[in-house]
């Protein structure tokens, strides 16, 4: 299959008689619009130029003379499943194109582009992350940690706070009332904007809580709104889990109060000052198939599978990691997770070449991290030698 100028080209093997064949080419010539539909013969191959056609009026040809060649022509047709419709005809070419703005550039001057930032005192100076720091995992408060760094330091900031659901993190509260929850958040987070350098990205993991009716994802992407980042993206993390089904259903078969369920979390996604990150080219490492699959906001991605070996209840998977290390950042660049769990954040970047900075209160959750760490470390040796 081929896309020719406003074409898609079909092609197909003929050993039939070859006057019966222009005969059948003939008779088609006069039943469609050149510019929606024409087949030629090239020696024993047909050619099929394929824009857009009525299907129905092309099995009724079909049917009506009961020709080999026709009938061949509309089952190769009718088994595109990639168009759209269009007045009842299907289009095969440019369905899916986007339509273009014209003077884009004008109108998005006009509108004032990403307004909600306008005022920020960011500035556009970065410093070198601190030695002492880098390709570490430290136990101790986030927020202490954090303040001992330097402004405009961390090229990405990568992270899912504990979601405050009453999950049990090595014995650590995790129901806390929510205002003090978001204020032990949103002292991190200033923290985390301070540190982070100027075209930045921080990528945050967060899932609503439902039976609570807290939208976490859309008060958590309110604060960095706020703060002035430059929204960037929100990704759907379908984990296709759908036990969640069974667990509770609110008023049962009653309209009075019935829990909406979620099968998937979010990935909000915020800049700094800028949304382009400048960066050496030849340290991306994100390939063709990849970049075109990730850009498309909604992931299918199985949950983590190691959560009781790894002793921690709320773990995402290290692909996940990996997608937004790579569609986001460089090889070479510092990656921090301020709660930094059993250590996912970090042993991806490890092995995806990043310098990391993890930091989590649980003595028992670093020791994690760092034997994953170290046995990254192994295998690469080992693959290596």
């Amino acid at each position: 299959m081929e896309n020719g100028n406003n074409y898609k080209i079909l092609r197909e093997q003929i050993d039939n008689d070859i006057e019966k064949v222009d005969a059948a080419l003939t008779m088609l010539s006069t039943k469609f619009n050149k510019e929606d539909l024409f087949v030629e013969r090239i020696e024993n191959e047909l050619v099929i130029h394929l824009n857009q056609v009525d299907m129905k009026y092309l099995e009724s040809v079909s049917c009506e003379f009961q020709n080999e060649i026709v009938t061949r022509i509309y089952e190769k047709i009718n088994a595109i499943r990639s168009y759209t419709l269009k007045g009842g005809k299907r289009q095969f070419v440019d369905y899916n194109a986007e339509r273009k703005v014209i003077g884009r550039k004008d109108k998005e001057s006009n509108r004032s582009r990403f307004y909600y930032v306008e005022g920020n005192d960011f500035v556009n100076k970065n410093n070198e992350f601190p030695s002492e720091y880098r390709d570490r995992v430290i136990c101790a408060d986030s927020l202490a940690v954090l303040k001992k760094l330097p402004d405009n330091c961390v090229d990405i900031i990568v992270t899912s706070p504990p979601y405050n659901f009453g999950l049990s993190y090595d014995e650590h509260d995790d129901t806390s009332f929510w205002d003090d929850y978001y204020k032990m958040l949103y002292a991190i987070f200033d923290e985390c904007v301070r540190v982070l350098k100027y075209g930045g990205r921080i990528v945050v993991n967060v899932q609503p809580l439902y039976s609570d009716y807290i939208p976490t994802h859309h008060i958590i992407s309110n604060y960095f709104i706020n703060k002035k980042l430059i929204w960037k993206a929100e990704i759907i993390w379908e984990k296709n889990n759908y036990n969640c089904k069974y667990c509770s259903w609110g008023s049962w078969k009653s309209p009075a109060s019935p829990y909406m369920k979620y099968t998937w979390e979010f990935l909000e996604v915020f800049c700094k000052g800028d949304l382009k990150k400048n960066g050496d080219k030849d340290k991306i490492d994100i390939n063709d198939e990849e970049f075109k699959s990730w850009v498309v906001a909604k992931w299918s991605i199985a949950p983590e599978r190691k959560m009781k070996e790894y002793g921690h209840p709320a773990m995402f998977p290290e692909s996940l990691v990996e997608r937004v290390l790579k569609l986001f950042s460089y090889e070479g660049d510092v990656v921090l997770d301020p709660f930094n769990g059993a250590g996912t954040t970090t042993v991806v970047a490890y092995k995806f070449n990043r310098h990391y900075l993890g930091i989590d209160i649980s003595d028992a959750y670093c020791k994690t991290a760092e034997d994953r760490i170290h046995r990254s470390v192994k295998n690469s040796v080992l693959f290596k030698g």
